[in-house]
């Protein structure tokens, strides 16, 4: 049952005519009528007595507004905060990323959310696992990949992408590492994904692509960890520009193959912001989105570009 037409009942029972009602919605007395006729015949019950110089209410219609009218001023109520909620940041977001990006680059931007949104509980999951955000009820996710599939929406926070980094220590004592097929006389620092594990793909400044296979002993996760190890001298490893930028700037990790682009899976990659649906976004999802949005714009690589950083 439409709630409008219960309200509207409400309204003419009060005002005990048609026309006034009508005439403070500003729309034609026959609607209001058809309208309470159709309630009327929903209920399969007569609401109103009407004459030609009066209207009153049944004693049934007398019954359904003391029980009908609380119940819809309560659902007016509700719908009033829950318009309130979207317009002002209030109750509980929550958010989930991967364990390296939540911690390394979520995270700093909390305190930056919380000022702006003080009324709102924050719940962050950090997960290398995708997670449904449907049916685990999360509001926004981001996500590291070339693209975002599902009925959700996606929106590309910023792209990324992946660098071979050794400690300078390791690259003085280690065999030379001038070309990515260097990388058959080193063992590799391995991510734990799959597609990480076996090879990576080279692509120089005219375009083309090399695949060359890689071996380790060590294999590690999340990146965070794998970063920490390629920093303590233990091998070259694949990592993210977000992830290592910092490092190589600082002189930290050593970034010896950047005249060619590389990858485990895709040259393409990014960080997305994830979200069920593009409908009624709350203004607490709204606000997080700008601020992941203004607080990685702030952090431009502090690493000098080179031909590997050419589209």
């Amino acid at each position: 049952m439409d709630t409008r037409v219960v309200a509207l009942f409400a309204e003419v029972a009060r005002a005990g005519s048609f026309a006034a009602v009508a005439k403070a919605r500003g729309v034609d007395p026959s609607v209001v009528s058809r309208a309470i006729a159709g309630l009327e015949a929903d209920l399969g019950l007569r609401l109103f007595e009407r004459s030609t110089r009066a209207m009153r209410l049944t004693e049934v219609g007398d019954l359904y507004l003391a029980r009908a009218a609380p119940l819809v001023e309560e659902l007016e109520r509700v719908a009033a905060e829950a318009r309130q909620a979207r317009a002002r940041p209030t109750g509980l977001l929550r958010l989930t990323a991967s364990v390296t990006f939540g911690q390394r680059r979520v995270l700093p931007l909390l305190p930056a959310y919380r000022a702006r949104c003080p009324e709102v509980e924050l719940d962050c999951r950090f997960t290398d696992a995708t997670v449904d955000l449907v049916a685990e009820r999360f509001d926004l996710a981001v996500r590291l990949a070339p693209s975002v599939e599902g009925a959700v929406v996606a929106a590309k926070l910023m792209p990324t992408r992946y660098r071979v980094v050794a400690a300078p220590a390791y690259l003085a004592a280690a065999p030379p590492l001038d070309r990515p097929g260097d990388l058959s006389r080193h063992a590799a620092l391995l991510f734990a994904l799959r597609e990480f594990r076996t090879h990576w793909l080279f692509r120089d400044a005219a375009g083309h692509v090399e695949t060359v296979p890689v071996r380790g002993a060590v294999t590690l996760s999340p990146a965070g960890a794998l970063r920490d190890a390629a920093i303590a001298g233990l091998g070259p490893a694949l990592l993210p520009d977000w992830l290592v930028d910092d490092d190589i700037a600082a002189g930290a990790l050593v970034e010896p193959l950047a005249a060619w682009r590389a990858t485990a899976t895709s040259f393409d990659t990014a960080a997305w912001l994830v979200y069920p649906s593009r409908a009624f976004l709350p203004a607490k999802v709204r606000a997080m989105i700008e601020v992941l949005r203004e607080g990685l714009a702030r952090r431009p690589s502090t690493r000098p570009a080179g031909p590997a950083d050419e589209p």
